[in-house]
């Protein structure tokens, strides 16, 4: 019944927002060198808590710079980040830095602001990406479209992944995240437990070679796996 939707949406919403400003942030706050383990170790809590359980589909390229990835919920930052044990540092939309607690997160961990609006905020993303790559030694990650979709239907690719990938050539794997939508729906307010699908597709290495379209035709076939998961198996995006 929707009316159990909508108590389980507020209910993992307090499960979310509590664990992130009273827990995640101070405990990154006071322990910075142990930010990547903690943030791995407290969004598995917050999965926990919630009833989701990950699957993995495809292999994670261990040697990749950077990953795209579709996006329609906030779980998809959940999982994604449960799911591993890389250091991964997000590239987001400068906006975000300036929110009360995911702003805090962003800078303590020393993710990646780009201002998309000006030419020197991609000479920024450009010189941020660089640095992460030969300095920090950390993947990046990265939404490709921008912002969320609210169809099954992946929107055009923003220029900055595809330019950063060229110019620095990357080793790029696209990321499909399927039913995150499902266990948190921002848009009608309700949610559900199950499980996020994460599908890892091949790895697009650019320092050998950059071929044209190689960007459009990776959101080809990320919307292919998109496809699949929902007239095979339900799962919508």
């Amino acid at each position: 019944m929707k009316i159990f939707a909508k108590i389980r949406f507020i209910y993992n919403l307090i499960v979310i927002v509590f664990l992130t400003a009273f827990v995640m942030i101070p405990a990154i706050f006071l322990f910075r060198k142990k930010a990547s383990s903690l943030l791995h170790y407290l969004n598995r809590l917050i999965l926990l808590l919630i009833g989701v359980k990950i699957k993995i589909h495809g292999q994670k390229d261990e040697s990749v710079d950077i990953f795209i990835i579709n996006h329609q919920s906030v779980i998809d930052i959940v999982a994604l980040e449960a799911s591993q044990k890389t250091d991964i540092r997000w590239i987001a939309k400068k906006e975000l830095f300036e929110l009360p607690w995911l702003g805090q997160i962003l800078k303590l961990t020393n993710m990646i602001s780009v201002d998309r609006e000006n030419k020197a905020g991609l000479i920024k993303l450009f010189k941020d990406a660089k640095e992460t790559r030969d300095e920090m030694l950390r993947v990046m990650a990265i939404f490709p479209e921008g912002t969320r979709s609210y169809t099954q239907e992946l929107l055009s690719f923003k220029s900055g992944a595809r330019m950063i990938s060229e110019k620095l050539k990357l080793k790029v794997q696209p990321i499909v995240i399927s039913n995150s939508k499902h266990i948190l729906n921002q848009q009608d307010h309700t949610s559900h437990s199950g499980e996020v699908h994460i599908t890892y597709l091949e790895t697009i290495d650019l320092s050998q070679g950059i071929y044209e379209n190689w960007y459009e035709n990776a959101r080809v076939e990320m919307q292919k796996i998109i496809d699949k998961e929902y007239s095979q198996y339900g799962r919508a995006r």
